[in-house]
């Protein structure tokens, strides 16, 4: 398997938007490396035989019965927003940003 270099980690963090000091990179250059060093170990388990599955243990629907209910006014709702705009939240814009999130 290919060495991770320090270049993509900055790659990657980058892409998280991860603002990732100098120090940190060399470092987390091993651990990413150990980390797909050991995804690479389980990828070797033969699995000829086994289903998939979603859980560990076997789930029953936990679902509740869909029940329509008041929902919070509109003053509740906004109250602890930061910035809004009449009736809507107003967030800052990520797409088409001068840094958009693939650079």
């Amino acid at each position: 398997m290919a060495s991770i270099t320090p270049d993509d980690v900055r790659k990657v963090a980058k892409l998280a938007r991860l603002d990732l000091p100098e120090e940190r990179i060399e470092r987390l250059s091993g651990q990413l490396e150990s980390i797909l060093d050991y995804v690479a170990q389980i990828q070797k388990v033969d699995m000829t035989g086994v289903e998939p599955m979603a859980h560990a243990v076997p789930l029953h629907n936990v679902f509740r019965e869909d029940i329509v209910e008041p929902s919070l006014p509109i003053e509740k709702v906004l109250q602890n927003a930061p910035e809004t705009d009449g009736r809507f939240f107003k967030v800052p814009k990520v797409i088409g940003a001068e840094e958009d999130s693939a650079g």
